[in-house]
């Protein structure tokens, strides 16, 4: 039987396996191209099946970037776990940089967020800059400080420097006057 990961109570094996396909389908497709039907096909189930084990393409959608964003996350948070001041900031944003570059994921999410209304959503929401602020170890209560630790984020995956040492040199000296905690 085809569909023998749906029999009986594997509604979170199911699950699993769903949002592996859809995130290799986001990963090589985009998230502009993400397709119902594809996944449908991928995964060897129906439409019904789909909805009932992880929802609509939305919500699928937002649960492949959130699981994606939170694997970020926990990758710059070791990174940084026991630095302090200048030398956790620049670890950070240098560690969320290369994250983001090396997953076939955060590229596609990357190239897909080029339209100036993904743009405005990270820099309007309040998650980025508060992930910003605990990652860097800037000072609490800052927000002006972690915008900017955004937004210099952003325009460096938008515009790389071509050598990471330039790069991280770069960072080091922009970014290491931070105010800190």
């Amino acid at each position: 039987m085809a569909n023998d990961w749906l029999v009986g109570d594997r509604h979170g094996a199911a699950a699993e396996r769903i949002y592996a396909a859809a995130t290799a389908l986001i990963a090589r497709d985009g998230l502009e191209n993400f397709d119902m039907a594809e996944l449908q096909a991928t995964v060897h189930c129906s439409r019904a099946t789909l909805y009932r084990h992880v929802g609509g393409k939305a919500q699928i959608r937002d649960a492949v970037l959130t699981r994606e964003a939170e694997r970020i996350v926990e990758a710059v948070r070791a990174a940084v776990r026991g630095l302090e001041g200048s030398e956790r900031t620049v670890t950070a944003v240098v560690a969320a940089l290369g994250h983001i570059r090396a997953d076939p994921l955060g590229r596609a999410l990357l190239h897909s967020m080029r339209g100036a209304s993904e743009l405005q959503w990270v820099s309007r929401s309040p998650i980025p800059p508060t992930l910003a602020a605990e990652l860097t170890g800037i000072t609490d209560g800052d927000d002006e400080a972690a915008q900017w630790i955004v937004r210099i984020v952003l325009a460096l995956l938008f515009w790389p420097v071509d050598d990471p040492g330039a790069e991280r040199a770069m960072i080091e000296r922009f970014l290491g006057t931070v105010p800190q905690r």
